[in-house]
């Protein structure tokens, strides 16, 4: 499954001013939500159903059922994450090796891929399928596919 949903009903659920979203669980997006939650763009992560974030409902339902809710966060009542955008694309692959990692956080531009900016994150999916923010693969030396930047 793309992030490309993931990034919209997060984006919607800010511009409409949504304590919480739900969005389908799956491990991609376990793992993007949760690089969002250490990074500070959302408050918490709390697995549920479709209709409820209940923990305890969240065994019982059936895997199609499942969500993730996340709480968004609110500074001075404007959103903390004002846009969320997928980079890699299932018609262009966006995968940088450990220098390409490296200029794209230290503000160079890498492939096609324009610089992060102050508070900006980017996911990167390294070729273990681990998930972490682009700094954290900086310091690892690792490369990997960039899947998509909050800002």
């Amino acid at each position: 499954m793309l992030p490309h949903n993931l990034a919209s009903q997060i984006q919607n659920g800010f511009r409409g001013r949504q304590a919480r979203v739900a969005v389908p669980h799956t491990l991609q997006n376990l793992a993007i939500l949760n690089i969002l939650l250490r990074e500070g763009f959302i408050s918490s992560l709390t697995r549920g159903s479709a209709s409820t974030p209940s923990p305890t409902e969240w065994a019982a339902v059936p895997e199609s059922r499942k969500r993730i809710w996340a709480t968004l966060k609110y500074r001075n009542d404007r959103p903390v994450l004002s846009a969320m955008e997928v980079v890699s694309k299932p018609s262009r692959r966006i995968v940088l090796d450990e220098v390409g990692v490296r200029r794209l956080v230290s503000g160079h531009r890498a492939q096609f891929v324009k610089p992060l900016g102050m508070g900006e994150v980017a996911v990167v999916r390294t070729g273990d399928r681990q998930w972490m923010e682009a700094r954290e693969a900086v310091r690892l030396n690792l490369g990997g596919e960039v899947i998509c930047r909050a800002r």
